[in-house]
């Protein structure tokens, strides 16, 4: 059996911390790089993909408790989800921001792109620790 709390908590803790060095960065980079490239909206994207994961894990941590054998499927749907918001997201705000939909477009697809390879590493060394205290509780 999983600690869900205590996987939780590290998530929200990593999660945290990658969310406000990359916001972090990314906002000195493209304010000090290029200012006339920075958008007032930019640090609502840090936050679209903070709240997203905070609701996954709270996800995660219910399916856990209540129905531990739809894992899997909650994974893939919470990624569906994430998908199809960011996609009504890009595309609302390209409508009504004609100007700046480019710089918005690029930015928020680099975050998509960031939190995915974050949130992968994540649940992928959860797995493989997992596995490892199975095999261990085997023997």
């Amino acid at each position: 059996m999983i600690n869900i709390k205590k996987v939780k908590r590290n998530f929200i803790v990593l999660h945290t911390l990658f969310a406000l060095i990359v916001g972090g960065i990314g906002g000195v980079l493209l304010y000090a790089i290029s200012p006339q490239y920075y958008f007032g909206g930019y640090p609502f994207i840090p936050l679209y993909f903070y709240l997203f994961g905070l609701f996954g894990i709270y996800m995660f941590e219910a399916c856990q408790r209540y129905a531990p054998q739809k894992m899997l499927l909650l994974y893939l749907a919470i990624k569906g989800l994430k998908m199809f918001l960011s996609m009504a997201v890009l595309l609302l705000f390209c409508v009504i921001m004609k100007e700046q939909g480019h710089l918005f477009l690029l930015t928020f697809v680099s975050f998509y792109l960031l939190y995915l390879v974050f949130e992968t590493w994540f649940f992928f060394s959860f797995e493989l620790r997992l596995e490892r205290k199975r095999k261990n509780n085997k023997k």
